[in-house]
């Protein structure tokens, strides 16, 4: 008998992750769904899960939530700045509790990228490789989310604003990460294995393209320079600090940091991606 665990079980990924081992036929009593309040995930125990309190924040709650725990599913953190100590922790206290694999969700190409969310990815990559315990990287690049989310200012304003230029995106949908990831804590891998995870890569124009084929309102990109992009963020609310991060973000899409191709995802899903339409008409309701 093989016990799972998933981390950030109440989140959209985890709770996903969740309910796909349980799709596959594992056992809901082998399967455990770590959360920060266990009373979100009320639902989960119901279905026989067990639900174990555990925060990245509160290394003294990790133990008792990895305890008997063979397979982890560390969804990474939300927390900017605190990435790194939350999930060695996390990571130690899985080596403690006799874990014999950890997978985690990382971001693409996180051993070279500039992307600004790279470097809390790289030093967590870091620590499991000086844990011990065998692991698993999921490399995700972006969830399709980051920008469907949107899809009403995109609508209302006719335009998607960026400087991103004609760098490629490897966007795929969330269930479609959190799919490979449960299949990879199934799987039955040997030492430490890095996938680069993403979708058929797609510029921001084609997503305008996407959005106008879906909705029928005419959306088109407008490509700014870094600086001008942060400037117009600024201009609508958002900080400094804030508008220079999303400009790094489309800094790193400009030159392919985000753009893996979708084998690694498609070999993971057991089916190709999702397109890129049906997961915005999807969004789009």
């Amino acid at each position: 008998m093989t016990t799972y665990a998933v981390t950030g079980a109440t989140g959209h990924l985890g709770r996903r992750a969740v309910e796909e081992l349980l799709d596959r036929g594992v056992p809901a009593s082998d399967v455990v769904a770590v959360a920060r309040r266990p009373e979100a995930a009320a639902d989960l125990a119901g279905r026989g899960v067990q639900v174990r309190q555990g925060d990245y924040a509160q290394p003294d709650t990790l133990a008792a939530a990895l305890a008997g725990v063979d397979r982890l599913l560390l969804v990474s953190g939300s927390e900017p700045g605190q990435r790194v100590a939350q999930h060695t922790a996390v990571i130690e206290a899985a080596a403690a509790a006799g874990v014999q694999r950890i997978v985690y969700t990382s971001i693409a190409r996180a051993d070279a990228s500039t992307n600004p969310l790279a470097p809390e990815h790289r030093g967590t990559e870091d620590a499991l490789r000086g844990s011990g315990v065998p692991a698993t990287v999921l490399r995700n690049s972006w969830y399709l989310e980051n920008y469907t989310s949107r899809l009403d200012e995109y609508l209302a304003t006719g335009e998607i604003v960026g400087a991103a230029a004609d760098g490629r995106v490897s966007v795929a949908p969330r269930a479609d990460y959190a799919v490979a990831a449960a299949a990879a804590l199934l799987a039955d891998d040997e030492g430490t294995v890095v996938r680069e995870l993403g979708g058929p890569g797609v510029t921001l124009a084609d997503l305008a393209a996407a959005v106008t084929e879906v909705t029928g309102t005419t959306v088109r990109y407008r490509d700014l320079p870094a600086e001008e992009l942060v400037a117009t963020l600024q201009g609508v609310g958002l900080d400094a600090g804030t508008a220079g991060f999303v400009a790094g973000i489309d800094a790193s899409i400009a030159r392919g940091e985000l753009d893996t191709g979708d084998a690694d995802l498609a070999a993971l899903l057991g089916r190709p991606v999702t397109p890129l339409a049906d997961a915005v008409r999807a969004a789009r309701g």
